[in-house]
């Protein structure tokens, strides 16, 4: 089956997480993403840990299937090259702060001159426009100014960072949205467009149903641990041997009557603290150690085998290991073992996405440093091996090279 993408280019001048992941997406679909590096190091999270054989883990994961081009932007003629390659793309991505690709003189406006057709995609902290666009932020800032932090983590104590980092990825997921939504568009116009991306903007659209409960209650939303702050029971509960998460908020009240009946508490069923969805979550500080005292009595996958045989929405709370081994994460071959000729062989998410006619999922483990270089210039604009050659032995790019992990780390 042929990838959905097939047909559209990329220079991707993204680098660390939120721009690669955005690439990373559209590579998984088809895109052909050339990452534009810049000498001597490339995309600094190259030299992120952890290390197998003296390559990046976290460079593997986000850049998997994409090819590497090596290009000094610092020099006149690394930057005219770079306008000659945006002539023959489709897309320009980059996550600079704003006024970066100005002072480049490869700006949207610049590049569009060349390349009426040209979508470019800008993914950075604050955006392109407002009093905050030329600080700099990275996801701990803006999980923390969007008020995500605020409403994570358990009452009465501090402001958490969720376990990933969801100011980058839900920046990268709108970027990569974006660009899908003008790709569409310029089907219709023929012209492309600018994305302006911000990390901040992305946090304030994921707040779900916060910025209405506070605007309806008047009432600042605070961190209430694992559970819903409309719907009871719907958290993680301690059983004997773990915890399970149970979802009984929403629908008819003939669940929670089995609920009850199951975990050995029938006199909850008719308590008038408790017989409807909005009481129990009224009176959630009564009803929890309740339910979690009977939960106690019995292991995870004894209360996980009864609900699931009557219908009620439950779960394990899984580690991570556990996850990799769940048999529906396997099934799904969500996990998937990807294999560089120096870095060996690493397991990396796949994408989610599913079609019933198309390919989509990791085309292929990460790009050696520039070692794309001579193909993409054969490519795009026909050179020769003679005249990359010239141009490498000028420094406007490079065919080789890269970071020497255990050199930085001395």
């Amino acid at each position: 089956m042929a990838r959905p993408l097939e047909d559209v280019t990329i220079l991707d001048l993204t680098w660390v997480l939120a721009g690669p992941y955005a690439s990373m997406v559209l590579c998984d679909l088809g895109a052909d993403v050339i990452k534009v590096e810049r000498p001597p190091w490339g995309d600094i999270s190259r030299t992120s840990g952890p290390y197998q054989n003296g390559w990046s883990g976290y460079f593997f994961s986000v850049n998997r299937g994409k090819r590497s081009a090596v290009i000094d932007l610092s020099k006149d003629e690394g930057r005219e090259l770079f306008m000659q390659m945006a002539e023959k793309v489709d897309v320009v991505m980059e996550n600079f702060r704003p006024g970066t690709m100005e002072k480049l003189r490869l700006d949207y406006r610049a590049l569009s001159e060349r390349n009426p057709r040209l979508i470019m995609a800008s993914t950075s902290g604050f955006g392109q426009t407002g009093p905050y666009k030329n600080r700099p932020a990275l996801d701990i800032v803006v999980q923390g100014m969007g008020g995500v932090m605020s409403i994570t983590g358990e009452p009465g104590r501090g402001p958490i960072r969720p376990g990933v980092s969801y100011g980058d990825v839900t920046a990268g997921l709108y970027t990569a949205i974006g660009i899908l939504a003008a790709l569409h568009e310029r089907q219709r116009s023929g012209k492309g467009q600018h994305i302006d991306i911000s990390m901040l903007d992305c946090q304030v659209s994921v707040l779900e149903n916060a910025i209405m409960r506070y605007g309806v209650t008047g009432k600042a939303p605070e961190p209430i641990g694992t559970r819903h702050p409309t719907a009871t029971p719907f958290q993680a509960f301690p059983t004997a041997d773990g915890y399970i998460v149970v979802a009984l908020g929403f629908g008819s009240e003939n669940p929670w009557n089995i609920f009850c009946g199951l975990l050995g508490v029938p006199e909850l069923m008719d308590d008038p603290r408790f017989d409807t969805g909005p009481k129990r979550t009224q009176h959630h500080a009564e009803l929890e150690p309740l339910l979690s005292a009977a939960l106690r009595k019995q292991p995870s996958a004894h209360w996980l085998a009864e609900f699931e045989a009557v219908g009620i929405p439950s779960g394990p709370v899984n580690t991570i290991p556990q996850m990799l081994a769940d048999p529906q994460v396997q099934y799904r071959e969500m996990v998937r073992e990807v294999t560089h000729p120096t870095a060996g062989t690493l397991r990396i998410a796949n994408t989610p996405l599913r079609m019933s006619r198309s390919e989509s999922g990791i085309k292929g483990p990460p790009p050696d440093f520039g070692g794309d270089t001579a193909a993409v210039l054969h490519q795009l604009l026909g050179m020769n091996a003679d005249e990359v050659a010239a141009m490498a032995a000028n420094g406007i790019v490079s065919t080789e090279g890269g970071p020497d992990v255990e050199q930085l780390l001395k």
